[in-house]
């Protein structure tokens, strides 16, 4: 393998492994993961010869860093050994701009994008910026990388970013946090909190995959399901009242978002 087929992962966590199991499956490459604490699914690869663990540093065609945002300071020294003139770096880092990791990697040819944890079961979505200046063949080098992950969007303008952080990036949180309430909120009405729990993770389950398979609007499903005057109809008057989920989505949306952007600033 040639090294215009050399790839380098920086972090090995839950987002790096999952991106790792994906180009395993993909087209022959020369891979290299560079992880201080490596788990031991990653070391069982590097025994099977399959990765490189933690090499001596040598230019490597694309660089991807796969660490969080409050390392990458850290990272960053290690990681440039690996860019050279031909590198193309991809982030998966909340938070790093374009900027920062063209300065701290030393090259032009960076991508930032921002992936979600269903991604660690390739069910997730990742959006993706890029310089305007940006080759075609590093755009194109991004959609395949991350697309073990799930659905690939872009290239989008960079200060779209925090918004899709709040929205995607963060989002199953929302959905985790759902389920949780709608359990305790049953135990409230005399459930055992098995049974809650089992009814709010398989509705919430349901429910992703009804409108996965549908293709209808959300707006379309939760009219189909409320029937006027019924209870679910009594439920969403609360839900979707002033201070309901509507309002509380914006506040929090904008809190992540206003996070992502201090992260930016940090990482200066």
């Amino acid at each position: 393998m040639g090294k215009a087929a050399s790839l380098t992962l920086v972090g090995a966590g839950r987002m790096g492994s999952a991106l790792l199991h994906g180009w395993l499956k993909g087209p022959a490459r020369e891979i290299s993961v560079v992880e201080p604490s490596p788990r031991d699914e990653i070391r069982a690869l590097a025994d099977q010869g399959r990765i490189q663990l933690n090499p001596a540093p040598s230019e490597s065609s694309i660089i991807v860093l796969a660490v969080k945002p409050q390392q990458f300071a850290a990272v960053s020294e290690q990681a440039k050994s690996f860019v050279g003139p031909g590198s193309v770096a991809i982030s998966i880092m909340a938070g790093v701009r374009l900027a920062q990791l063209s300065r701290r990697l030393g090259t032009e040819r960076v991508i930032r994008s921002m992936p979600n944890t269903p991604g660690a079961i390739g069910r997730g979505v990742t959006v993706f910026t890029a310089p305007e200046a940006a080759k075609p063949s590093d755009l194109a080098a991004a959609r395949e990388l991350l697309a073990p992950l799930g659905e690939v969007h872009g290239p989008v303008a960079e200060d779209m970013m925090s918004a899709v952080t709040a929205l995607s990036g963060s989002g199953p949180a929302y959905i985790f946090l759902l389920a949780e309430m709608m359990a305790q909120a049953g135990v409230a009405q005399g459930l055992p909190e098995d049974l809650a729990m089992s009814l709010a993770r398989r509705t919430v389950e349901g429910a992703a995959a009804l409108m996965a398979e549908s293709g209808d609007t959300p707006e379309a499903l939760r009219k189909a399901v409320t029937s006027p005057g019924g209870t679910t109809q009594a439920a969403l008057d609360i839900l979707m009242d002033t201070g309901g989920m509507p309002a509380l989505f914006k506040d929090a949306l904008n809190a992540a978002a206003n996070r992502d952007r201090q992260l930016s600033q940090e990482a200066d």
